[in-house]
């Protein structure tokens, strides 16, 4: 057997699995399975469907994903480092897919490191409406924003922070959640053996807690008529069917959407909280049967790892009424119930329970609210589609970890004499032509474009507030890594095109000068040569370069430079 599993785990899957216990076993005897996901925000299928430089086979539950052939390593061509495409593990495209995120939603990915989920919204969203995207573990934000920034993000905010602050900043905001929740890992035996040592360690019931506090936060940051998908990669029912009724059972106005079983996936299994956690049926028997309606991702089954994805729809405007005909449920709200949580952390881990009592709304209240939160929606569309923007300036301020963040609101640039927007505006329309939206907010000298703005990230902990421009230095604009990987190359005055054939494009990526003659520097009309140039790998942008006589300065930051031979 290719992975030795937990004794306990075995037994227990053994009792309910039954008949198909024997062929669940002998999925581990084999291989996992490795997948790509085309980063659309970059390149159309139709385009790297030209250059694909794989044999590659699709993935029947995303148009964009595709199993890559063992033995072949994504990572090591000039096209991952270009952000055309993600290297992720099929079954954990699912719960994206089952979001159906549309250009223009406001999306909210809860536990997002580190970033590939984001990036497949992203990708969604065409950069039209807002991407929020959030990991309370501090050093996991840094492989989530290095992802949101190479794969040319343009309208996203990424935060450090717990469900419930977020709540108080966005209630009721966002059209799409999505909980990729913290969970015990079973579906992961397979592809990373060291989760088996985790999970001799790592309670089910500590995920729990931790579940039901993410799910309830959820519920008040959903605006009405919402979506939550939730997700996890692990076989516990505790963790899956019986956390979504529990939700249900406590939250009457949502329901489960069917998930069609035609992709290979399977149904739930409210019948195993019944087997294994009568009192929790007995208690959410009135919802337990909705359960069936999510999905199983079973890695003997279909070409992917073990996952569950349950998508829980908000029904607006709608009474909600208990098991006895003609009474309606005390506290039923239009919101979802609002709760105020108070999160209790255990030294030593992140474990949390949710004390709470219902505010009950009236209809008139409810009306009120809804009327408030159309016009606040209407004057932020205004704001972030007129392209006008405020040049709002805050300060800099540190996490937990002694960490930079950006927060607050305060001093702008080091010197009062130095306008940062206006230096910055001065760039933009030298260097390229783009239609700049949002609101333009500088944290010191750091220049961003926020889909948000900088009122509603007040106070709270922010790796980035929205698309990092560059940096105003000694009373110039040094453009950032992040804005050239999301530019294309239309975009740029200056560009230059290096190919993945010939090792030229691998020698910019380690962060060598290139000798370029003149006539390689693709020039709009009254650009001279010199000067910053975007830089792209068979006409996708890749980073800055200095262009000077003959001689293309590398301006690849040293942190994300090719380092395999």
């Amino acid at each position: 057997m290719g992975v030795k599993l937990p004794l306990i785990f075995a037994e227990r899957m053994k009792s309910l699995l039954g008949d198909e216990f024997e062929q669940f076993m002998k999925s581990y005897e084999q291989s996992p399975h490795a997948g790509l996901r085309v980063n659309t925000l970059k390149i159309s299928m139709e385009q790297f469907d030209e250059i694909a430089p794989f044999d590659l086979r699709s993935i029947p539950w995303c148009e964009t994903g595709f199993y890559v052939p063992h033995g072949v390593k994504p990572g090591l061509h000039p096209y991952y480092h270009a952000g055309l495409y993600y290297i992720q593990e099929p079954s954990a495209m699912a719960p994206v897919e089952l979001l159906q995120v549309e250009p223009g939603d406001r999306v909210l990915d809860l536990c997002a490191a580190p970033g590939g989920k984001t990036t497949q919204i992203a990708a969604k969203l065409q950069g039209k409406g807002v991407l929020v995207t959030n990991d309370i573990h501090a050093e996991r934000t840094k492989a989530l924003a290095k992802n949101v920034e190479l794969y040319g993000v343009r309208n996203a905010v990424v935060l450090n922070e717990s469900p419930e602050r977020i709540a108080n900043a966005f209630p009721h905001y966002f059209d799409k959640v999505l909980i990729d929740a913290p969970c015990s890992g079973e579906g992961m035996f397979r592809k990373d053996e060291d989760m088996v040592k985790s999970w001799e360690h790592h309670s089910v019931e500590k995920c729990v807690l931790m579940q039901r506090d993410i799910l309830e936060t959820a519920a008040r940051l959903l605006a009405p008529g919402g979506t939550i998908v939730y997700s996890t990669c692990t076989f516990a029912p505790e963790e899956n069917e019986a956390m979504i009724a529990e939700f249900l059972n406590v939250n009457r106005d949502f329901v489960v959407m069917d998930i069609p079983e035609d992709t290979g996936f399977a149904t739930g299994r409210p019948e195993w909280v019944r087997q294994m956690m009568p009192e929790k049926a007995e208690e959410t028997e009135a919802v337990l049967d909705q359960t069936r309606g999510t999905a199983r991702l079973w890695p003997h089954l279909l070409e992917g790892e073990g996952h569950y994805v349950a998508v829980l729809q908000h029904r607006l405007g709608q009474e909600v009424e208990t098991d006895q005909p003609g009474v309606v449920k005390e506290g039923a709200m239009e919101y979802g119930q609002v709760v105020d949580v108070s999160r209790i952390e255990a030294e030593g881990n992140k474990d949390h329970s949710i004390a709470a009592s219902s505010i009950a709304i009236t209809k008139a209240d409810r009306k009120k609210e809804r009327l408030l939160r159309i016009e606040s929606r209407e004057s932020h569309d205004r704001q972030a589609g007129g392209g006008k923007n405020s040049g709002r300036q805050s300060k800099k301020g540190k996490d937990h970890g002694g960490r930079k963040s950006e927060r607050g609101h305060g001093r702008g640039a080091d010197s009062a004499s130095i306008d940062p927007v206006e230096i910055y505006s001065q760039f933009m329309k030298e260097q390229l032509e783009i239609e700049l939206t949002g609101e333009t907010v500088c944290y010191g000298d750091r220049v961003y474009q926020s889909s948000v703005g900088a009122a509603r990230l007040e106070g709270l902990k922010v790796i980035r507030p929205g698309w990092f421009m560059g940096t105003i230095k000694n009373g110039r604009f040094v453009p950032s890594h992040p804005l050239a990987c999301a530019l294309n190359a239309s975009e740029a005055r200056r560009s230059v095109n290096l190919s993945s054939a010939d090792g030229e494009a691998v020698r910019y990526l380690k962060g060598e000068t290139l000798n370029i003659e003149e006539e390689r520097v693709v020039l709009k009309a009254d650009t001279f040569a010199k000067g910053y140039v975007l830089v792209c790998v068979d006409g996708y942008a890749a980073g800055w370069g200095k262009w000077l006589d003959g001689v293309l300065k590398n301006e690849y930051p040293a942190g994300w430079r090719w380092t395999s031979v």
